[in-house]
């Protein structure tokens, strides 16, 4: 009993709602910064991965500061929306003058810790991310399709901050994949969000935008999305050089199968994925918030846990072999 009332007491203090205001969900995005060093094969070296690390802290701190001042500048909306208008700021457990301020403080602090840990290509990544989120926040949210690929690029800065920091090349074909398949989260989040406010009933006033998506248009960009993921990721795989070319194992192969391209063992679960958020998508209408579906959805869960487990073992338990 007096856990329940500590942890009432705590849902009901600011400090729970300044945790809710920054969002650790969307922290996940951040995990792209490890992508490009994962990929290339040198993550688990120390100083590779203290860096990385370092990175995610600083966009922790940058797009929790983003999200404070998007949600101020989208309170009145969020207030008529059936699940924003239970988000802190919109709901007033915050002050506004109070997010803008710890926004500040972050991106500020952010700013500061990459110019004393990073070069200067990682700190004006993170200058070209707050330009970018905040020019969202003001007027790019509100311009059909420009506000999808400004998402994509975003995941895109986080992607090359991952190789800045850690000081590793990147194929242009994972590039590609990264924005494919933030195109699909975007554009999937505004089909579920259009489901979601015409199920009850609620105008389109949300967010601008979504009065000029038709459904016929989301559903193309949706698959052409999709598509341009799984094919970018295939080519990706063909083309990475994770061979076992002087593995006893494949020295007893066949001809045939004497140069294998180990990571397109992956994308059949790539392909799986996709198909499951597209799934979750149009079945089971839960797609307005991409970060909860991930964790929430089991399937999709669990086929990205075998993906990333079969990366790990193609990537680095076969080194050397």
């Amino acid at each position: 009993m007096t856990k329940s009332k500590a942890a009432l007491r705590f849902k009901k203090s600011l400090a729970y709602h300044i945790i809710r205001a920054l969002r650790p969900r969307q922290w996940l995005k951040n995990l792209s910064i490890f992508a490009g060093p994962f990929f290339w094969g040198n993550l688990l070296d120390g100083e590779v991965l203290l860096a990385c690390i370092k990175a995610f802290f600083v966009f922790v701190m940058a797009s929790s500061a983003t999200y404070l001042i998007n949600d101020v500048v989208d309170a009145e909306n969020d207030r008529n929306h059936p699940i924003k208008k239970n988000r802190p700021i919109a709901n007033r457990d915050i002050p506004e003058w109070f997010a803008l301020t710890l926004a500040f403080l972050l991106m500020t602090g952010s700013l500061v810790f990459s110019l004393e840990n990073f070069s200067r290509f990682f700190v004006l990544t993170v200058i070209s991310y707050f330009a970018l989120q905040i020019t969202y926040s003001l007027y790019l949210r509100n311009v059909i399709i420009i506000d999808a690929l400004t998402v994509a690029s975003g995941f895109v800065l986080r992607v090359f901050a991952g190789t800045f920091a850690s000081k590793v090349p990147i194929s242009s074909w994972l590039v590609l994949a990264v924005i494919g398949l933030s195109l699909l989260l975007a554009f999937g989040k505004r089909r579920a969000e259009r489901t979601i406010l015409a199920s009850q009933n609620i105008p389109l006033e949300t967010r601008d935008t979504l009065k000029h998506y038709p459904d016929n248009l989301l559903d193309s960009m949706i698959s052409m999305s999709a598509t341009f993921a799984i094919v970018s990721y295939s080519l990706f795989a063909f083309q990475t050089n994770q061979t076992l070319t002087s593995s006893t194992l494949v020295k007893n192969l066949p001809i045939t199968l004497s140069s294998p391209k180990l990571l397109m063992l992956t994308i059949p679960i790539v392909i799986y994925g996709v198909a499951r958020y597209l799934y979750v998508i149009y079945e089971k209408n839960e797609a307005e918030s991409p970060e909860r579906v991930f964790l929430s959805d089991a399937p999709l869960l669990n086929s990205i846990g075998i993906w990333v487990l079969l990366l790990f073992i193609l990537i680095y338990g076969l080194q050397g072999s």
